[in-house]
């Protein structure tokens, strides 16, 4: 098939835009009808002006080797003609787009549509390879997506790397990197578990992040711990899954100790705690020994008048 558009995340496509082009204005963002505008063009007999209600982005699918096709509309509302400069992201499958023109010039109060092909190489990965077409003129630069998918299996994978608590006063912040490790873009859920030395600390059931991530990409995030422990050393989990099965997890440590407690290193704080436990522990088992033991014994002295020998006299004679 020579191209194919559908609708997807709208925000997925343009934040992956300007985390493409940086400073470039996105397309739903600059649609003011006071200056020049790019936008996928519509088909033939719409509007003189597409809008972003229209198709806000570029959607192109195709196997490696296949050459896609599509127009970028250029209308110029204004009364001065305008010269623009136009093509593919400068990077990764940016490279893979050719415009008919790079330089379009749009008289006064003219659209006009400038064709151009994207080359799907022939090793190209399946999945998402997420760029877009630039557009710049009279010291602007805007940017509308394309959301290019290679077809073949898909491989949805993803890693949580460089975990770490930070202690801010009374409250801590975990931080992370995910990575999408797959060829899909992903929308994250995350789970976090904290266990110590005194019992359970923190637990957040699975729940949606609110980024995307595209193939390749790493995302530094954060997660607030408001009311972390104050003496105690925590094992501290996150657990990341996404749709296809990807699932990632990683454990950092994190010691807390007193403001107040500096005489004593975190160390001897930390290992008396961890002692008090084990002997408290000894204590609650020993007790349940003793209890069990019993029980058989004011069972028998139930049944019989005199005690008998072994285990239960003993306890009697003692």
């Amino acid at each position: 098939m020579p191209f194919r558009t559908r609708a997807v995340v709208t925000g997925a496509a343009l934040a992956t835009a300007a985390a493409l082009l940086g400073p470039a204005e996105a397309y739903a963002a600059r649609n003011d009808g006071e200056r020049w505008t790019a936008a996928p063009a519509t088909a033939p007999g719409g509007g003189a002006r597409p809008s972003a209600q229209d198709r806000p982005y570029f959607y192109l699918e195709g196997a490696p080797g296949t050459v896609l096709k599509d127009r970028l509309a250029l209308a110029n509302p204004t009364g001065s003609a305008v010269t623009i400069r136009v093509g593919g992201a400068p990077a990764g499958p940016g490279r893979w787009i050719v415009t008919a023109s790079e330089e379009v010039r749009v008289p006064p109060r003219t659209r006009a549509d400038v064709p151009f092909t994207v080359t799907v190489p022939g090793d190209a990965d399946p999945g998402d390879h997420p760029t877009a077409l630039v557009a710049e003129a009279s010291g602007r630069k805007a940017a509308v997506p394309v959301h290019l998918r290679v077809t073949g299996p898909a491989l949805a994978a993803l890693s949580v790397e460089d975990v770490a608590v930070e202690r801010r006063g009374s409250a801590a912040v975990i931080r992370y990197v995910l990575v999408n490790r797959g060829n899909t873009t992903l929308a994250p859920r995350l789970a976090v578990h904290a266990d110590g030395l005194f019992g359970r600390a923190l637990r957040r059931a699975a729940r949606a992040l609110p980024v995307t991530l595209p193939p390749g990409r790493r995302l530094p995030l954060t997660e607030p711990w408001p009311d972390p422990p104050a003496l105690d050393s925590v094992d501290v989990r996150l657990t990341v899954t996404a749709a296809g099965g990807a699932r990632g997890t990683a454990v950092a440590a994190y010691t807390a100790v007193p403001w107040g407690a500096a005489a004593l290193p975190p160390a001897g704080l930390l290992a008396g705690a961890a002692v008090w436990r084990l002997r408290r522990r000894r204590r609650v088992g020993d007790s349940r020994a003793g209890a069990a033991q019993k029980a058989p014994c004011q069972a028998e002295a139930s049944r019989a008048s005199t005690p008998q020998a072994g285990p239960c006299r003993a306890e009697a004679d003692a």
